[in-house]
């Protein structure tokens, strides 16, 4: 972490190979851009190949940066930065109208367990077709689905921070069961179970800085997800559940 830039992690890579010319340094990250002449340890042809490539775009991707400094016969040292996550960052616009937390919220768990006898590479396919329904299917400006957290065993769970209350909660989890239950193989490949729980905000917002509320509600909701994913009760829930058919 550096001090004037925050946001940002730094990652550093050294090595103490061959180093990398000046004319060199502003080439390599190009696609498969090699570097002229051979080694004269093993008199093959040198190269970078297109591992940099990759690298920069991959880093770029994540809305991050590389660069190398590097002098010949001492080494290079490769540096790229990304993004620091941050969920206060990302539930902003979701908790927060007219410069005030949202009198409510909700954490909705979505558990798509698949059969037993579903291949990894369909269960793969339906978690991520699951997915990205699940990002058309909620208000942009009023709900937020999480990075996926990852799988437990062959079950995939996801996350939506939803700025409703536990009344109202079962209208978006029916037109979630709705819209995932049209993906091919979802009713009768596996278990779909959707969990709404209440997030509670009494103490936040007792709060004074808006700033400081957010930060406050996007702890509870970072604790609730590792109870969740450790199999952990949650708070005050509704809970659905059904099975193939």
């Amino acid at each position: 972490m550096v001090e004037t830039d925050p946001e940002t992690v730094y990652v550093s890579v050294s090595d103490t190979g061959c180093g990398i010319s000046p004319e060199a340094r502003s080439l390599i990250f190009e696609r498969l851009y090699q570097e002229p002449g051979t080694s004269p340890d093993t008199n093959v042809r040198m190269g970078l190949g297109p591992g940099l490539f990759i690298s920069k775009e991959l880093i770029r991707l994540q809305n991050g940066r590389i660069w190398v400094a590097s002098e010949p016969g001492l080494g290079s040292i490769f540096t790229f930065t990304l993004p620091v996550y941050s969920l206060a960052k990302l539930l902003a616009p979701v908790v927060v109208y007219k410069e005030k937390l949202r009198p409510a919220s909700a954490l909705i768990r979505v558990e798509l367990t698949p059969l037993a006898s579903t291949a990894r590479t369909k269960r793969r396919d339906l978690g991520l077709q699951c997915l990205e329904t699940l990002r058309r299917c909620v208000y942009l400006d009023k709900d937020l689905v999480l990075p996926p957290m990852g799988a437990t065993g062959a079950m995939e769970t996801f996350f939506i921070a939803a700025s409703t209350d536990m009344e109202h909660s079962p209208i978006m989890t029916t037109r979630i069961r709705e819209q995932l239950e049209k993906i091919p193989g979802v009713s009768a490949k596996g278990a779909l179970t959707i969990e709404a729980s209440a997030v509670e905000l009494l103490l936040i917002e007792a709060i004074p800085a808006l700033d400081q509320q957010v930060q406050a509600v996007a702890a509870r909701i970072g604790v609730m997800v590792l109870q969740s994913m450790s199999g952990k009760q949650m708070y005050a829930k509704s809970k659905e559940t059904r099975d193939p058919v």
